[in-house]
């Protein structure tokens, strides 16, 4: 796909919200993938690529898929779950935490097509604190806004290198 407008070059201070909302998710994850407990309800640096991967997925963003996936793959993620995100559902590959943050993010990726149910919320409230929901629920809003203005103005798909948006 061509460059129809390259968005953060030609309004960089409507783009600059954005990035600002990435920033500061990014200073509130932990380093490392969390234990499946009760007691570890932040966010970790994996969990949220594959949740931005999933998402750019269900958007056929390919400008997103390509960049999470190789900054999954640098964090240490396997191809294995890299391959079998779009189908989720159907493989061994996911924690429950992960499943359920999976779960959360194509609920309000797909907010129009259905309401979200309260049993998510729950399950979603096992795995994380309050906060924790509240940042991966705007991790998911803004990975959405960066879908839709790379689907729609265009991105130069295979270009991005790891780190480059740092």
């Amino acid at each position: 796909m061509s460059i129809f407008i390259n968005y953060a070059k030609v309004a960089p201070e409507a783009i600059d919200p954005l990035v600002q909302i990435e920033r500061y998710i990014q200073s509130q994850l932990v380093d490392l993938e969390l234990p499946e407990t009760k007691q570890t309800k932040k966010l970790d640096k994996k969990l949220l690529e594959l949740v931005k991967i999933r998402v750019s997925q269900i958007n056929q963003c390919a400008y997103c898929i390509d960049m999470h996936t190789k900054d999954a793959r640098a964090i240490g993620e396997t191809e294995q779950r890299l391959y079998g995100l779009s189908a989720w559902r159907e493989t061994p590959y996911y924690s429950k935490r992960e499943r359920a943050a999976l779960a959360w993010s194509e609920a309000l990726t797909t907010i129009s097509e259905r309401a979200v149910k309260d049993t998510l919320r729950e399950e979603l409230s096992e795995y994380f604190d309050e906060k924790s929901i509240v940042d991966l629920s705007l991790a998911i809003c803004n990975i959405n806004t960066w879908n839709r203005f790379s689907v729609s103005l265009g991105a130069k798909v295979g270009s991005y290198q790891i780190g480059q948006h740092e």
